[in-house]
């Protein structure tokens, strides 16, 4: 199995916020099950949390997750779920990189370990989506 990772996760495990040791389990099983990934939004995301690139590699690779691109048709599956979205009258509250982290998952991967506010279960309706229990 492959499962991408959220930001969301990975700031709330860095920042040892309420509930991290739950995140941690989840990440822990999905390791065990296969690898773990993060795309280019999520790095980015998470990387001003650092003072380089090598640091942030190092800390993700403490984790076990790899460094894994979006391919272009991904992105533009992203961006025709976004424009659905916005015409539906979605808020700007969610932009294309959130699409971006949940198509890299839905496509690319087999599930994604998110803090889901609704919105990826609405637009990825077969996306397997790991949290705690």
């Amino acid at each position: 199995m492959r499962t991408a990772i959220d930001s969301s996760v990975l700031i709330l495990l860095r920042r040892r916020q309420a509930g991290w040791e739950a995140w941690r389990d989840v990440i822990q099983r999905a390791s065990g099950e296969g690898i773990l990934l993060v795309c280019p939004v999520t790095f980015a995301e998470v990387s001003t949390g650092f003072d380089s690139v090598a640091e942030a590699r190092e800390d993700l690779a403490l984790l076990q997750i790899r460094y894994d691109p979006i391919e272009p048709e991904t992105a533009f599956w992203a961006g025709q779920v976004h424009l659905a979205y916005r015409r539906e009258g979605g808020p700007r509250e969610h932009l294309i990189p959130d699409f971006l982290v949940a198509a890299h998952a839905k496509i690319d991967r087999d599930a994604l370990a998110a803090a889901d506010r609704g919105y990826y279960r609405r637009y990825f309706r077969d996306l397997k989506i790991l949290r705690p229990r």
